[in-house]
């Protein structure tokens, strides 16, 4: 078992969605906290439910694969994917993406060049209202399709 402090993958396996990436298990970077639970420290691609800095539970496996079992704690912080339109403005450039938030000030990751989508991860507390219009405007005017993996009630109602 590995100690406090210590970076693991924490695997998630769930059932792949039709049009889109064919993975069945994704794996997450954490900070291992104690026995069996580790803190997410990257925005998932195709997991949802969990954003970073959420906390999880893991079991793991005769092969030493960290499985993930349940959330354990939410961090407040949302996951928002976004996939540029290749024949629309932006093109297929995620740099294209993560300029149009520069303003909001969000961590993100890029998926590949080959799949341009970026899960950003939308701090508690960020603007939640300027995101979500950011967010709808883009979709309307073609910039990008736009998916929600991770949110709480703030965001929501914001």
């Amino acid at each position: 078992m590995g100690e406090a402090g210590e970076k693991i993958k924490v695997w998630f396996r769930f059932v792949p969605r039709e049009g889109w990436l064919p993975q069945d298990t994704e794996g997450l970077w954490a900070t291992e906290l104690g026995e069996n639970s580790a803190r997410l420290q990257n925005a998932p691609f195709l997991q949802d439910g969990v954003a970073e800095g959420d906390v999880v539970r893991f079991a793991t496996d005769s092969e030493g694969l960290h499985w993930a079992v349940e959330r354990v704690s939410a961090s407040g912080n949302c996951t928002v994917r976004v996939v540029p339109v290749p024949t629309g403005p932006l093109g297929r450039s995620p740099q294209a993406v993560h300029r149009r938030f520069s303003a909001f000030g969000l961590g993100g990751e890029v998926f590949s060049e080959e799949f341009p989508m970026v899960a950003f991860t939308v701090p508690a507390g960020a603007d939640f209202p300027g995101i979500k219009a950011l967010l709808a405007r883009g979709k309307a005017e073609g910039w990008w399709h736009y998916e929600v993996g991770c949110a709480n009630d703030e965001w929501w109602n914001a």
